[in-house]
């Protein structure tokens, strides 16, 4: 049966009422060795000889793959950085790949390998884009107009909250950070969906029952242009979040639907909750460090930011998406 949205209300879970401790953090338990990691002296050398082999064996369009390289300590730290993602705080930052003495080309390349490690590459956009460039590029914020082509504040989300299949873990590589703001900040989606259920358990209901999110316009012609999914669910013992309050509002607008008022209870609710301070850690990502997120269970954050005077020196980040589920394709469809 047609409908004019991306139907996903099959996510729809019962509620849970306690989460994994270890993983409902606040800003106060957590240490620097938590989510930060030094690229150790032969991780780098491993680096470096990937990179003159690269230089020396130019391929186009992305067809390198990890399996080529004997890279065993770069293997070890993404295993670690995986730990990390899937069993501690559920962010990270590795530092740092060597910007002064490669082409970025060779360096996005080396980001890439490093980045199946973690796990599958996916398109970030409907047309395929699998390396996708986190930069303003001097448009406004609206309708098909992504956040992350823009400076503005873009409050806590996960990545791609209203796909057909959510990535599982987002990667930022720093080219050049921006001269003043674009700050990160993390917050665990267990504590936040912890202090809901304490102080606001009805609106917390609401929240795992189907809502609207505007697709953004990623999408063929002719597709819905919004989604219908909750903002919470679970998979067994693990959170499926698709955080993102904001694209819901646009949902909304975009769908030509007025929102319920349990609805607008509930994402003042959670932009409540989200605004409590003790629930952020800033994390800055700094020029040649990789970033990694758990995209189900992290919420992130990037303030306002101001961009260097010269444009080759503005604030430039490379992302990557990985998911296991579906094909590689931005929708995940599997052809049959």
């Amino acid at each position: 049966m047609h409908t004019d949205y991306l139907d996903c209300s099959n996510e729809v879970s019962n509620l849970h009422t306690s989460v994994p401790t270890k993983r409902a953090w606040l800003a106060a338990d957590i240490q620097t060795s938590d989510w930060f990691l030094q690229l150790s002296t032969n991780t780098v050398e491993e680096i470096h000889r990937m990179a003159g082999f690269i230089r020396d064996n130019p391929l186009q369009n992305l067809q390198r793959k990890a399996s080529d390289f004997r890279i065993e300590h770069c293997r070890e730290t993404i295993a670690e950085m995986k730990t990390i993602l899937d069993h501690g705080v559920g962010f990270c930052v590795l530092d740092r790949l060597p910007m002064e003495e490669y082409p970025i080309e060779i360096l996005v390349e080396i980001f890439w390998v490093l980045g199946q490690l973690v796990g599958r590459p996916v398109a970030q956009k409907w047309d395929g884009q699998m390396i996708y460039d986190v930069t303003d590029t001097g448009q406004t914020y609206s309708y098909g107009v992504r956040g992350s082509h823009t400076n503005v504040e873009l409050v806590f989300h996960t990545d791609n909250a209203f796909a057909r299949m959510v990535p599982d873990y987002v990667g930022l590589f720093c080219r050049y950070p921006a001269v003043s703001g674009g700050v990160s900040r993390f917050c665990s989606l267990y504590s936040v969906h912890q202090r809901m259920l304490e102080s606001y358990p009805e609106e917390l209901k609401r929240l795992y029952q189907p809502m609207y999110f505007d697709r953004q316009k990623e999408h063929r012609e002719g597709a819905p242009r919004v989604c219908l999914a909750p903002y919470f669910s679970w998979r067994g013992d693990r959170l499926y979040a698709r955080a993102n309050s904001s694209l819901v509002r646009k949902g909304y607008d975009v769908a030509g639907k007025s929102m319920d008022q349990e609805l607008e209870s509930a994402l003042h609710a959670i932009d409540t909750v989200c605004a409590s301070e003790d629930l952020w850690f800033e994390a800055p990502l700094e020029r040649g460090q990789i970033q990694y997120l758990n995209n189900h269970e992290v919420g992130h954050y990037r303030s306002e930011f101001v961009d260097h005077e010269d444009p080759a020196k503005k604030r430039h980040l490379f992302r990557l998406w990985h998911r296991e589920e579906g094909s590689v394709c931005y929708d995940g469809v599997v052809f049959s």
